[in-house]
């Protein structure tokens, strides 16, 4: 069953939203990591730190990381692209608990992210090698392949024991707002800028973190 905590998480990224689309750095700074400290304690709060709900537990704390390298002055991308990297892999091994398999319905999961990173990776390298920063091609590339990894292990709960219906859309739903994320992010930083990008892009993030923890602990309770 779901509490109450999930809507003091979502209060608080809205407050978010409003601080990065108002520049209002203060509020942003205590806004964006407080957001993961609310869906850290949550799980907590749950008990649901057996079995694969630390790989989730730790992919949040990950991600707060990455969150607080991509807010402070300066250039910490890099930094940042490793805490995600590092989270999205923490994912992967929670939405992997059990072996990994694959049937025609995987297929088609692989064949269409395939195509989509093909393309936007395609544009991203173009971009990269134009600015003159080929060595962000190969970290570019690791981070893409290894986020729609995550992308597809999530589609894939919905024929993995132990996922019910609801918890399997949520993780889904929440690793495509993700990937979404993620994309907008570096088409904006490589490509072209986006109006609104910080917004849009913050949005995207926080429904993702949100689906992809609260299908976990639903996954977790219904264990």
């Amino acid at each position: 069953m779901l509490d109450h905590w999930p809507w003091y998480v979502l209060v608080l990224a809205i407050v978010n939203w409003v601080a990065v689309e108002k520049k209002w750095k203060r509020v942003e700074y205590i806004a964006k990591p407080g957001t993961m400290i609310l869906l850290l304690l949550w799980i907590v709060l749950n008990g649901s730190l057996g079995g694969p709900m630390i790989w989730f537990f730790l992919g949040v704390i990950f991600s707060m990381g990455g969150d607080i390298f991509l807010m402070l002055p300066g250039n910490f991308f890099l930094p940042g692209l490793i805490s995600f990297l590092l989270a999205h892999i923490m994912y992967i091994g929670g939405l992997n608990s059990s072996a990994p398999y694959i049937n025609w319905q995987g297929v088609i999961f692989l064949v269409g992210i395939a195509a989509i990173i093909a393309w936007l990776y395609g544009r991203l390298a173009t971009a990269l090698e134009r600015k003159g920063q080929q060595a962000m091609k190969l970290p570019v590339l690791v981070y893409s392949l290894v986020i729609s990894l995550m992308v597809y292990s999530a589609l894939m709960t919905g024929w993995r024991e132990g996922w019910q219906g609801l918890s399997a859309v949520l993780v889904s739903i929440g690793a495509i707002f993700f990937y979404a994320s993620d994309s907008m992010l570096a088409w904006d930083r490589f490509v072209q800028p986006l109006s609104h990008a910080r917004l849009r892009v913050m949005v995207t993030y926080h429904l993702g973190q949100l689906g992809i923890v609260i299908g976990a602990v639903l996954m977790s309770l219904a264990g």
